[in-house]
């Protein structure tokens, strides 16, 4: 199908795409923002959103890159799964978000679309959520009374809801560096290219054989990426040994609402949590 007929800017910059938010808002249009489009431009084929006004931050270079920022990793909300799954400061201190950027789809989805795009999306079977809450991301937003920073815990907020404001953009994600840390991105899903039916991201510090921190977080186990956070309990402090680790893997149901839906029931979804963060955990141990 074709979409139905909209204007269209395109900024340079973001004080730019801020107020052209702000003034299509202000006359009262429908308006969309359009970050790599792989999300958007399916949903306008199908006549599903039909905006008056489309916001382009294709333009915007200053929302590109990845830099090294004291102790943290910032990356531009315009970077590409591409970018972020074969970038080396990425790999060295935050490795477990490429883990995850890699399973994204296929390699077209992968070259266009854009870490901001799928993090604003929210969708809770998108890969890159849950890898953000259990790196302890914040999202640093911009919009007309100018900059502030949310935590991930807090981004998310409910099905296809996050703290962006109508007016408002995602310009960068902020992770901790976890240099030294091993990591996996557990997913399950019925073809290469398909969202995740239950997916498990998991970061370690591992010690002498023991595990001295561990973070994990779940894909679509509830309207929002979930932290895991009996799992992680069961495990720190703990011999990174299968026996520990399996029975730490039980815990991964705690305080999720797994969906019902075409491509699986509830309890198999309860299931493949369990088995996917035992095996994920394995393989972040090694």
């Amino acid at each position: 199908m074709i979409p139905a007929q909209f204007e269209y800017v395109r900024p340079a910059s973001v004080d730019e795409a801020v107020r052209a938010l702000s003034e299509g808002l202000a006359n009262d249009e429908e308006v969309k923002v359009l970050a790599g489009g792989q999300s958007l431009l399916p949903v306008l084929r199908l006549r599903m959103a039909a905006p008056t006004l489309v916001v382009d931050l294709g333009g915007i270079a200053e929302l590109r890159g990845v830099r090294e920022d004291g102790d943290e990793i910032v990356v531009g909300a315009m970077t590409t799964h591409h970018d972020v799954a074969t970038d080396e400061l990425l790999a060295e201190h935050v490795g477990l978000l490429p883990d995850a950027a890699t399973t994204v789809a296929d390699p077209q989805v992968r070259h266009r679309g854009t870490l901001g795009g799928s993090l604003s999306h929210a969708d809770p079977a998108g890969d890159l959520g849950a890898a953000a809450l259990a790196l302890g991301a914040s999202f640093v937003i911009t919009g007309p009374d100018g900059r502030r920073t949310v935590s991930a815990e807090d981004f998310f907020q409910g099905l296809f809801e996050t703290a962006l404001g109508e007016d408002e953009i995602l310009t960068e994600i902020r992770f901790p560096k976890f240099t030294g840390w091993t990591h996996h991105y557990e997913k399950f899903n019925r073809t290469a290219q398909a969202w995740s039916m239950v997916a498990v991201a998991v970061a370690l510090r591992v010690e002498g054989g023991s595990i001295a921190e561990a973070r994990v977080g779940l894909t679509n186990m509830g309207a929002t990426p979930i932290r895991a956070h009996a799992v992680e309990a069961a495990l720190v402090g703990q011999p990174a040994s299968e026996d520990v680790v399996r029975a730490a893997a039980e815990h991964a149901t705690d305080g999720t609402a797994a969906p019902s839906d075409a491509d699986a029931a509830a309890d198999y979804r309860e299931h493949l949590a369990r088995v996917l963060t035992g095996r994920a955990v394995l393989a972040a141990a090694g």
